[in-house]
C-alpha cells in the first residue's frame, strides 16, 4: 500500500537537500541553486527531452550516467546554460566544484540548469556559493531545494511516498519544476527521484523510461518542447530492500504514481494557467491510438482556450481528434465534460446533442476539468493533463528574457 509522507527527496534514507540564492541572475533574490545528495554512491538513470538542441548540462550528465552511478544533483535556475559556446566547459566546471567540495568523484555529479536559453551562465556566483550550499545541506532542506529550481512556476511541486515490500519500508520522493515550454515527449522540466531501494541501474532505466511514457510524456501546457528537460533517479540502497521479481512490479507502480501526481501538478501549474484539464479516451481500438487523441486533444490551443473561457465548444475537441492523426470511425464518438460538478454530454456518436450552457459553465468554471471521449470502438485507453491558455500566458512569456 502507497503512503504519502513528508520529506520530498529528502524523504528515503541517506538523502540531504538544500537550495539558497547565489546571485545567477542580476537584479533576483530569489533561491536559485540547488543541491541533492546521497551519503552514498547511488544507481541511477535518466531520460532527456527528445529536443535535438540540447542543453549543455544534459550532455554532460548523460555522459557521467554512462556508468550507471551518480552521488549528488546540482541545480540552477534562471539560465538554461543551452546554445551557448561556452555551455559544456561550464557545466563540466560545476560538477567540479561539487565534487571538490563533497570530496566524491565529479563523473558522480548530475548537473543540469533552467532558465534563458543564450544565456552564458556566469560561474562566479556558483563558486563563490558552494561552500554554504553543502553546509546547509540537510534532511529537511527538500522544500529549499524546491524553491531554487523553480522559474515561473507559482506551486511547489514536491512529493514522498512509503510503500511496504515484503513487510519492509522502501521511501520515494521527487520534486519538478515546470510551468511553460512544455509539451509531450519530455517536456520543459526538471525532475529529481530520489529512493532508498537497492534496485540495478539498468532496472531502473526500463522502468523511468516507461513511467515517463505514461506520465511526463502525457502533459501539455503550450506546445514547446524545451531544450533542459531532464527526469533522473538515483536510488542509494540504504532501506536495504533488493527490488527483484514481484517486488519489481510494485515499486515501479509507485514510482509511477509518483510520476503522475507531479505531472498533473505541472499542468495545474501552467504559466498563466486557471485549471488543470484532463483529457481521458477510453474505448480505443489501441492504446497508440488512444494517446494520439489524448495528446491532440490537450494540445490544442483553441481548446484550451475554450477552456479558459469556460465554454463548452466541444466542435474543437472533434476537430483535434481529426486532425490527430488517429485512423477512428468519428460516427460513433462521444464527448462529455466531468468533474466534481456533474457530468455534462456534449457530443453523442459524432453529433451534438442538446444541453444546459447554464450547466455547462458551472461544469467548466471548476479549476479542473476532464474532457471525456468515449471511441465505442475497442477496449484500450490513454490519459494526458494540460491546462487552459489565457490572457496571463502572453504577458509571462512576452517579457520573459527581461
Amino acid at each position: 500500500m502507497v503512503k504519502f509522507t513528508t520529506g520530498g527527496v529528502c524523504a528515503p534514507k541517506g538523502f540531504r537537500a538544500t537550495g539558497i540564492h547565489v546571485g545567477i541572475k542580476k537584479g533576483r533574490t530569489k533561491k536559485d541553486l540547488a543541491l541533492i545528495v546521497s551519503d552514498v554512491t547511488a544507481n541511477a538513470a535518466a531520460v532527456y527531452t527528445t529536443n535535438l538542441v540540447k542543453a549543455a548540462p544534459l550532455l554532460v550528465t548523460k555522459n557521467n550516467l554512462a556508468d550507471g552511478k551518480a552521488q549528488a544533483i546540482i541545480c540552477n535556475s534562471g539560465i538554461a546554460n543551452a546554445c551557448v559556446a561556452d555551455g559544456v566547459q561550464k557545466a563540466e566546471a560545476m560538477c567540479r566544484l561539487v565534487a571538490k567540495a563533497l570530496n566524491i568523484n565529479h563523473t558522480d555529479v548530475i548537473v543540469a540548469s533552467t532558465g534563458v536559453i543564450g544565456q552564458s551562465i556566469d560561474l562566479r556566483p556558483i563558486e563563490a556559493g558552494i561552500p554554504k550550499l553543502v553546509s546547509e545541506l540537510s534532511v529537511d532542506g527538500g522544500e529549499s531545494a524546491v524553491d531554487a529550481i523553480m522559474t515561473t512556476d507559482l506551486v511547489k511541486k514536491e512529493v514522498a511516498v512509503s510503500i511496504d515490500i515484503d513487510g519492509q519500508v522502501v521511501k520515494i520522493g521527487g520534486i519538478a519544476k515546470g510551468s511553460g515550454m512544455i509539451n509531450p515527449n519530455m517536456a520543459t522540466m526538471l525532475a529529481f527521484l530520489t529512493t532508498d531501494a537497492d534496485i540495478k541501474s539498468s532496472t531502473l532505466q526500463k522502468m523511468l523510461k516507461s513511467v515517463t511514457e505514461e506520465s511526463f510524456n502525457r502533459v501539455s501546457v503550450d506546445g514547446d518542447t524545451s531544450t533542459n528537460d531532464m527526469l533522473v533517479i538515483m536510488a542509494n540502497g540504504l532501506s536495504g530492500v533488493k527490488i527483484t521479481g514481484k517486488s519489481a512490479d510494485k515499486f515501479q507502480g509507485t514510482l509511477s504514481a509518483v510520476c503522475v501526481l507531479l505531472a498533473k501538478l505541472m499542468a495545474k501549474d501552467g504559466e498563466g494557467a486557471t485549471k488543470l484539464i484532463e483529457c481521458s479516451v477510453t474505448e480505443a481500438p489501441n492504446t497508440k491510438t488512444a494517446k494520439k487523441i489524448a495528446d491532440s486533444i490537450i494540445n490544442s490551443p483553441l481548446v484550451k482556450t475554450a477552456m479558459f473561457g469556460a465554454d463548452a465548444n466541444w466542435g474543437r475537441i472533434m476537430c483535434a481528434i481529426g486532425y490527430s492523426g488517429a485512423r477512428v470511425d468519428v460516427s460513433k464518438i462521444d464527448v462529455a465534460f466531468c468533474n466534481g460538478a456533474g457530468r455534462l454530454l456534449v457530443c453523442k456518436q459524432g453529433m451534438g446533442v442538446d444541453f444546459c450552457e447554464d450547466k455547462a459553465a458551472e461544469v467548466l468554471k471548476c479549476d479542473e476539468v476532464t474532457i471525456d471521449v468515449k471511441l465505442n470502438q475497442g477496449n484500450a485507453s490513454a490519459t494526458a493533463w494540460g491546462c487552459d491558455l489565457s490572457y496571463d500566458y502572453v504577458k509571462i512569456n512576452g517579457d520573459y528574457r527581461s
